[in-house]
């Protein structure tokens, strides 16, 4: 894709993002960009790491809890609560990663997940702040500067904001000389060692910054449904962003945010259905690992490599000789 097709295709997203809550429902669309958000905090892990989490979680929910009781107790405006959620997040990502990072393979992934489920029973227990098995309706967003959160346009709008700002973040960070190391210690760490990177500091810096992102992302999913459940924290939620992830095609900017368009989009579809919404997105992910190896943008920008691997020769072969 040459310089021009990608400004066509940015120009077509913005569009698309700016009218997005105008086709479909804004609170949909506000989980759209949060479960992206999530999706490309996690693949940071996952594509660029190379390490398979089943805890993410405990970050998306823990910043709910904490953007819940911070705007619940105190009177603290939204933008300081999403901060204090971001935080939260990235204060239990230092002890998770910490212990997690030394282990690799099924053994990383078993780790994250025992880590989750602590999360997810320490949230049960704790009902002064988690309210337990009824959760935490009716938390009030009060307004700042002159965006009223409980106006759902204004909601999406305020975490279209955050989420590209988050979005920015991320891609500075895997295309910077950090995310290149990345990848070299997901590819041969051995040989990164000898070259002298730091494998388990590197891997832990990607984890933190993935636990923030995550936090963000479970921040503004609360602000935008003004509730948090039990559900934040239950290792179905790191399920929905592995398999999002997996759709969109990981280590691709775009895949998470088409994964979490596709599973959420399907999930709204099926709600009203008398279908069974298990078996059809589990239908949906198994044709999708089937014929998109690696995911449909994956796919697509593969797709893309090749055709123009076909062209170069052909031209090569049909220039005159000199």
């Amino acid at each position: 894709m040459n310089g021009a097709a990608r400004w066509f295709v940015r120009g077509v997203l913005l569009l698309v993002l700016l009218l997005l809550p105008r086709f479909i429902y804004p609170v949909l669309a506000l989980d759209i960009l949060c479960y992206g958000l999530f999706a490309l905090a996690f693949d940071i892990v996952f594509g660029y790491c190379g390490l398979l989490s089943f805890g993410h979680a405990a970050f998306w929910g823990v910043s709910g809890y904490a953007v819940a009781n911070v705007l619940t107790r105190t009177a603290l405006p939204v933008p300081v609560a999403l901060l204090v959620g971001a935080a939260a997040s990235l204060a239990i990502g230092l002890p998770i990663g910490f212990l997690s990072i030394r282990s690799s393979g099924i053994y990383f992934s078993m780790i994250t997940l025992a880590f989750g489920q602590m999360i997810d029973f320490i949230a049960k227990q704790a009902d002064s702040l988690t309210g337990g098995d009824n959760g935490m309706p009716g938390i009030p967003r009060p307004p700042f500067a002159g965006i009223d959160f409980s106006d759902a346009f204004h909601a999406y709008y305020f975490g279209l904001a955050v989420v590209s700002a988050g979005f920015f973040l991320a891609y500075r960070v895997v295309h910077s000389p950090f995310g290149h190391a990345l990848r070299a210690i997901r590819d041969n760490e051995t040989r990164a060692k000898s070259v002298g990177y730091d494998p388990n500091r590197q891997k832990l810096v990607a984890f933190l910054l993935s636990a923030a992102l995550s936090g963000v992302a479970g921040a503004l999913h609360v602000i935008g449904h003004g509730v948090v459940s039990l559900d934040a924290v239950n290792w179905t939620t790191s399920g929905t962003v592995v398999m999002i992830v997996l759709l969109g095609g990981s280590t691709t900017f775009l895949g998470p945010a088409v994964g979490a368009t596709l599973v959420l989009l399907l999930r709204d579809v099926l709600a009203s259905s008398t279908a069974a919404v298990g078996v059809v997105t589990g239908a949906v992910f198994v044709v999708t690992v089937l014929f998109f190896r690696r995911g449909v943008v994956g796919t697509l920008e593969q797709l893309d490599k090749n055709r123009k691997g076909r062209t170069k020769p052909a031209a090569a072969a049909t220039a005159p000789a000199k």
